[in-house]
């Protein structure tokens, strides 16, 4: 069995008393079945027969067992229906948690090449389809398996000639099932690639709704959606056109059946090699024979369906995320915060050109260092290499004196504290948002994070204080409230390393100055890397590193590197002419 069938078999596991179950009443149910059309036709041989008897006490027990055989069919159905169902959306619910778990590994890399709305199409819809396919798939094999060779069994006994004729359009029924059941899958993926790029495109589209309305582009997001649109509607009719070719070529051999089955009865009957009671017998055994044959049409629709679901699932998880733990990862425990760059050499996956070449970079505990330079030189990527975001091509980075390969990673992001231009805030309240830098922290923790961030005031001049709700990403913020929020959970959080990423260059000067001030008390003691554009804002740092497209090709005070005029005084007066 292959790796990925063993995957698909394992998820039964954990529900296996329950699936046994759901087994044993699907062959009940179908047991059943199968023996009312025989139980009828004993009565009609043995007990209807003249003269009827008025109270047969053979009738009465036959009735009492065919109400018993209803209420177990009854029960059987109930039980296949109900935990049947259940079980199948314990096992989405695995599916998910698992899907999610393997996503929150998976590294910036992976991201950045995929959209977030097809990503969320395979959580979703592709999870659904698969559940159906595990609870439903196996009873409709069971069922189907029963009830063709109960109901072969059955009929060879009455008449070997009609049921081998019956029984002749099996194998050709099968071929045409297989062959358009392969179409289907083809088509079925499709299908889910093209809803995956329409859910990939809705959500572009919302979330950057603001930049759609301020460029009174709407119309464009209507283009790109009805493309996306007519896409899906054409491989929706490929698949459709498969599926009707499927069903009406099913339909169409049960009703040969049905004639092949009272053409061959009418030559037999006038040889007496069949009576009219077999022939009764035998159409109601055709209905009992084209159920399991639906069964196997919807069982094909689910398998292609849930199949190719299964196949987009398996395929992320097979995606191994390119940073992980060492085998013998530490713990870290009372940081310093000494960090240093040995020949650190970086290119993004699927590129040929380094983004850093051979930095060589020392900043001792509690340092604050300051990274200008050109956009593109490197400044963002070199920070983002400190917790480990992305790994190092060559070289390493030590902290505290152990290369941060070998460091845990949740222990050394711990450590890290990360405030960023672009904020990010979840829907939900400002005590939350704040709490997600240390979830266990009181709320007294959380107002005291926020003093210290200078929210505190502006927060409590909300109508619902630190309970207001703040939006999807915090919308019903400005961009200088939003800063304060993050830094307020950074100070929360009490990392002993910053990293400040263009943290006031998107704000008004009035908000610089406070998001400033916010800034450098949460600094004090701590390693802290700025990354600036405005240089106005760093003349404090302790050192200065300019950033070129060969490197760091300079470094030291403000002061020290306008007495240069190098690269740092031109940028200097480029800003402030």
């Amino acid at each position: 069995m292959s790796p990925k069938m063993k995957k698909f078999f394992s998820y039964y596991r954990p529900y296996l008393r329950l699936f046994v179950f759901d087994m044993a009443c699907a062959f009940t149910a179908s047991g059943i079945n199968l023996a009312f059309p025989l139980i009828v036709r004993y009565m009609a041989t043995e007990l209807f027969q003249p003269p009827v008897p008025a109270a047969d006490p053979s009738l009465l027990l036959l009735t009492l067992v065919l109400v018993a055989m209803t209420i177990a069919e009854y029960y059987c159905n109930f039980f296949i229906t109900y935990y049947g169902h259940v079980m199948g959306a314990k096992m989405e619910a695995d599916l998910r948690n698992e899907l999610f778990a393997h996503l929150q590994k998976l590294s910036f890399s992976y991201y950045d090449n995929q959209k977030t709305g097809q990503i969320m199409s395979r959580i979703t819809n592709d999870l659904f389809e698969i559940t159906e396919l595990y609870h439903h798939g196996p009873e409709d094999l069971l069922i189907s398996a029963v009830k063709l060779v109960g109901s072969f069994l059955i009929l060879i006994r009455i008449n070997a000639l009609l049921t081998l004729i019956v029984f002749s359009f099996i194998p050709l029924m099968f071929f045409f099932a297989y062959y358009y059941n392969r179409k289907m899958r083809q088509a079925f993926q499709k299908n889910r690639a093209r809803m995956a790029a329409i859910n990939a495109g809705i959500e572009d589209s919302l979330s950057g709704v603001r930049v759609v309305k301020s460029f009174a582009n709407e119309h464009l997001e209507l283009e790109k959606f009805h493309r996306n649109n007519h896409q899906y509607l054409a491989s929706k009719k490929n698949s459709y056109y498969y599926m009707g070719r499927y069903h009406s070529g099913i339909t169409a051999f049960s009703s040969m059946i049905y004639v092949a089955v009272v053409v061959a009865a009418a030559v037999l009957i006038q040889g007496n090699r069949v009576n009219t009671l077999d022939l009764v017998t035998f159409l109601l055994y055709i209905n009992t024979f084209l159920d399991p044959i639906k069964k196997l049409v919807n069982f094909g629709e689910q398998f292609q369906n849930g199949f190719s679901g299964f196949d987009r699932f398996y395929e992320i998880l097979q995606i191994a995320p390119d940073i992980v733990d060492a085998p013998q990862a530490v713990e870290l425990t009372d940081v310093k915060g000494d960090i240093v760059f040995e020949d650190v050499s970086f290119r993004y996956p699927g590129t040929t050109t380094n983004v850093l070449s051979r930095v060589n970079l020392t900043v001792a505990a509690g340092e604050y260092v300051a990274l200008v330079g050109p956009s593109g030189v490197g400044k963002t990527t070199l920070c983002s290499l400190i917790p480990r975001f992305y790994e190092v091509t060559a070289g390493r980075i030590t902290l505290d004196g152990i290369d941060i390969r070998e460091i845990k990673l949740k222990s050394l992001r711990q450590q890290i504290g990360l405030v960023q231009q672009d904020v990010c805030l979840f829907a939900g309240t400002i005590l939350e948002n704040i709490r997600y830098g240390k979830p266990e922290a009181t709320v007294e923790e959380v107002i005291a994070a926020a003093k210290k961030a200078n929210a505190h005031d502006f927060i409590m001049a909300l109508p619902d204080g630190y309970e207001t709700d703040i939006g999807q990403r915090g919308v019903k913020l400005s961009g200088g409230q939003k800063q304060r929020l993050s830094i307020a959970r950074v100070f929360l959080k009490d990392p002993p390393i910053l990293i400040f990423d263009e943290a006031t260059s998107a704000l008004d000067n009035e908000s610089e100055k406070v998001i400033q001030e916010s800034l450098e008390t949460l600094a004090k003691n701590r390693t802290t890397f700025v990354i600036a554009h405005r240089l106005s804002t760093i003349k404090n740092a302790q050192r200065i590193l300019v950033l070129a497209e060969d490197g760091i090709v300079e470094e030291g005070t403000h002061e020290e590197l306008l007495a240069r005029d190098g690269v740092y005084a031109q940028l200097y007066r480029l800003q402030f002419a």
